[in-house]
């Protein structure tokens, strides 16, 4: 079952047991993965409909961050229900290490030395990735690794 199906089979569970979270959750995907579709003006595969989940995840951080300095914890409970729907549709996510190992990786095969290599690993890296990782972390990692 690909992402799109399993999206559609999830939003007729979520609009069986009246879970509104995730019906919005999943119907928001659905309306961006369609909006990304005719503007690409064909399907999407799999990593670029992963690239969008977590461009939502990103954006529901920044809610959640604006949402913690305005102290309105409904806001902050919202985001992170949805952060967490969002979350099950991306690939087991790597761990700290196993992030640092790939970078290591993509760094020595790059010949990178400084932060001005950084563009060269991050090009590398990011199709390595495929949703395991947000490309903010990624390039923290890198900054760190490249610089120490």
């Amino acid at each position: 079952m690909n992402l799109k199906e399993r999206l559609q089979a999830d939003l007729v569970i979520a609009m069986k047991t009246h879970d509104e979270t995730s019906k919005w959750v999943v119907k928001m995907i659905k309306s961006a993965i369609q909006l990304a579709e005719v503007a690409k003006g064909g399907e999407l595969d799999q990593d670029e409909i992963l690239a969008i989940i977590q461009k939502e995840i990103k954006t529901r951080e920044e809610s959640k961050a604006d949402a913690l300095k305005a102290h309105r914890e409904d806001l902050v409970t919202k985001a992170d229900q949805e952060i967490a729907c969002l979350k099950t549709y991306l690939p087991a996510q790597l761990n700290a290490e196993e992030l640092k190992d790939l970078v290591r990786g993509v760094i020595a095969q790059c010949n990178a030395t400084s932060n001005k290599d950084m563009g060269v690993v991050m090009k590398t890296l990011q199709p390595l990735l495929a949703g395991r990782a947000s490309n903010a972390e990624a390039s923290r990692v890198v900054r760190e690794l490249l610089a120490g």
